[in-house]
């Protein structure tokens, strides 16, 4: 058996090619949309994508599985469990509980997990020339190392109200269920440590039934449903608003990307003429380069691992706009959006300074600066952290707008006032800063340190 684990760092996505090296056949396990990587790899190991399949119709991702099915040929096979209104809208193959496919001498059980889907799926592996015991499940947004899928992205990412509780009660069984199969199957998940997907998701990328029953917070309830549900449903992050779009998007037709964009790097003319038009600028330089000079209504959203994530958080689907990039940043950056589906940049420079345009300067302050701001009637600080850090730990009088609705909280904030922004280390401060700039906002300071860096120098806290 051929088997290797795919993992993109950017949005903590785990995707499967496994395959039958005596037939020379693969499937893949919930590709993601830049398809290159699975055809390299089922080419250097002489093998042909038969099969190609998905644990449920996502959220956090757009799936690359019907542009693979395009490339390749292979036999699209998805989820048919969860009833009407939670079936893939193109055609494909159906998969019911008990179903098998079959891979030249693998076999793959499909279990029906719903809790954190309707439809969600599991893949229980079979090797059988080496045994006709399972060995492997691949179990997408169902059972993390460490953690459960989470039922409530449906009504707060999706809008589709009163589906968390059903779906906490369905993930509940299917844990019970779970807990059944034998503890030396290894367990390898859709996600790990970083995703929205869960709230306690471990770093490693694998675990066996064993572990989770002994180490999984889920699977230590027994018969206490309720304590289950409301451990389950408390303390989840907010999930990104792109996830709305991802559940649209994985479910019905849609154009098709099956190559990797080379994006057009701009003249100063083309790209003044764009700027000049409104078209939005997304700086990806790091925060402090950002600070020090930065073209007035960009928007700073590092280039790093989380790049995609905060892009899905502060861009429209409709909104086009112009990429602040190394020219060797950009394919990883185009990448990492078209994972998302935000197809929409229309362009990238590497360069600022010779413009035309007076830059901006970023107004950072530090931990004595930042205590001299506080408790004063004519300063607001903003704590742009998400609720749950806020709630856990926060700097008193601090009003709390998270980062990511923070465009939708514009009117709440005063203009008269002198703003003070902080977040836990800096990130996602250089994001509200260049925000509330972009928005007008004149009387703005960022304290880049955050948190971390006012507990480290024994600042109080009030919990």
């Amino acid at each position: 058996m051929f088997f290797q684990h795919i993992y993109d760092k950017s949005l903590a996505q785990a995707s499967y090619l496994i395959g039958c090296q005596a037939e020379r056949k693969a499937v893949v396990i919930d590709a993601k949309r830049d398809i290159d990587t699975y055809l390299r790899i089922a080419q250097e190991n002489n093998l042909t994508i038969t099969h190609i399949t998905e644990t449920h119709i996502h959220a956090d991702f757009l799936s690359g599985s019907r542009e693979l099915a395009a490339v390749t040929g292979a036999q699209l096979y998805l989820s048919d469990e969860g009833g009407e209104d939670w079936q893939y809208e193109f055609p494909h193959i159906g998969l019911k509980d008990g179903d098998t496919l079959s891979v030249g001498n693998l076999s793959l059980k499909v279990i029906h997990t719903p809790g954190h889907t309707p439809e969600s799926i599991s893949f229980l592996l079979t090797d059988h020339p080496a045994t006709d015991e399972p060995v492997m499940i691949f179990t997408g947004d169902f059972v993390f190392v460490g953690d459960v899928g989470r039922p409530d992205l449906l009504e707060k990412a999706a809008g589709i109200i009163g589906t968390q509780e059903q779906g906490a009660k369905e993930m509940y069984h299917s844990v019970r269920d779970f807990s059944q199969l034998p503890e030396f199957i290894q367990v390898w998940p859709g996600h790990g440590a970083g995703s929205a997907c869960g709230k306690s998701l471990g770093a490693v990328p694998s675990s066996t039934v064993g572990y989770e029953k002994i180490r999984n917070w889920a699977f230590q309830y027994g018969e206490d449903e309720e304590g289950f549900i409301n451990d389950l449903l408390e303390g989840q992050p907010e999930p990104p608003k792109y996830f709305a779009m991802m559940k649209k998007l994985n479910k019905v037709e849609r154009p098709l990307l099956t190559e990797v964009p080379e994006h057009t790097k701009l003249s100063g003319e083309a790209f003044l003429r764009a700027y000049n038009n409104g078209v939005k600028v997304i700086d990806t330089r790091n925060k402090a380069d950002f600070a020090k000079g930065f073209l007035p209504g960009s928007i700073n959203i590092q280039g790093n691992n989380s790049f995609a994530t905060w892009m899905g958080w502060i861009m429209e689907y409709s909104e086009p706009f112009i990429l602040v990039a190394e020219d060797g940043q950009i394919d990883d950056l185009t990448r990492k959006l078209m994972r998302i589906g935000m197809d929409q940049m229309t362009g990238y420079i590497d360069h600022i300074n010779d413009l035309g345009i007076d830059l901006e300067i970023a107004d950072v302050i530090d931990t004595a600066e930042f205590k001299a701001f506080l408790n004063r009637d004519e300063v607001q600080v903003l704590d742009v952290r998400n609720r749950t850090e806020y709630e856990t730990a926060h700097i008193e009088n601090a009003v709390n707008v998270f980062v990511g609705t923070l465009q939708d909280h514009i009117d709440t904030l005063s203009r008269e006032k002198q703003i003070v922004i902080h977040c836990q280390s800096g990130y996602r401060a250089a994001i509200a800063y260049s925000l509330l700039r972009k928005n007008g906002f004149d009387r703005v300071k960022n304290y880049s340190g955050g948190m971390k860096e006012w507990l480290e120098n024994g600042g109080p806290v009030k919990i």
